[in-house]
């Protein structure tokens, strides 16, 4: 009689939140949300954050033909939402990668813990820096690289070393995924993933992405 197969092993926990995000997300509403789930639509006004407890969300902006990028990917102990705490309306929405449960922290709120907890200020000024930061290389990619700069230095970043030195890119993006993060058609990035297999530098394996050979600066 066949052995059967053992149960998948169950996920692991997200790690815990940094004492001042637990207390903020202790006063906010949870919230679980589907992998789809809308939590900000661009445009509309707001004055809460989202803490994410567990799970992934995709920070985006999407124009009226239905062409998409996207700004980050967040997880358990990011927050989003900050940019409309000055009064203005939403400037990117956020939809969920996955089944969500986050903490819903409105402007009276966090305005009552940052007069308790001053020092929280400081911890909001550094996550805008660095989004900020990351901003401006996005816009610095755009302008200043091709289609196919701009994929590779992506993919570059994505990849990480395994057990045996390979650089293994674990995270699984279709081709529309890495579209809405480089800006730019679905049949672009079709096109270049297609050679860059052929030339030997993309292997797949068990639906994972190995970088085999240095990508090349040009192609």
């Amino acid at each position: 009689m066949p052995l059967a197969p053992p149960p998948p092993s169950p996920p692991e926990p997200p790690p815990p939140l940094p004492a001042h995000l637990a207390e903020l997300a202790a006063r906010g509403s949870r919230m679980r949300c589907p992998r789809g789930a809308l939590l900000i639509e661009e445009g509309d006004a707001g004055d809460a954050i989202f803490i994410i407890l567990s799970g992934r969300v995709r920070v985006f902006s999407a124009d009226r033909n239905g062409r998409e990028v996207t700004y980050g990917l967040y997880g358990p102990g990011d927050y989003v939402g900050e940019m409309s705490l000055d009064g203005e309306r939403r400037s990117a929405s956020v939809v969920t990668l996955e089944p969500t449960e986050c903490a819903m922290v409105g402007k009276q709120a966090l305005t009552a813990y940052l007069a308790e907890h001053p020092e929280f200020a400081f911890v909001l000024l550094s996550r805008l820096i660095r989004r900020a930061r990351a901003a401006t290389l996005s816009a610095r990619q755009i302008a200043l690289n091709d289609v196919y700069g701009r994929l590779a230095h992506l993919l570059n970043a994505l990849a990480q070393p395994d057990a045996t030195g390979r650089r293994v890119i674990s995270e699984r993006l279709t081709h529309q995924a890495l579209a809405h993060r480089v800006g730019c058609s679905r049949e672009m990035i079709s096109r270049l993933m297609k050679d860059l297999e052929r030339g030997g530098y993309l292997v797949k394996e068990g639906g994972l992405l190995v970088l085999a050979l240095q990508l090349p600066d040009r192609w």
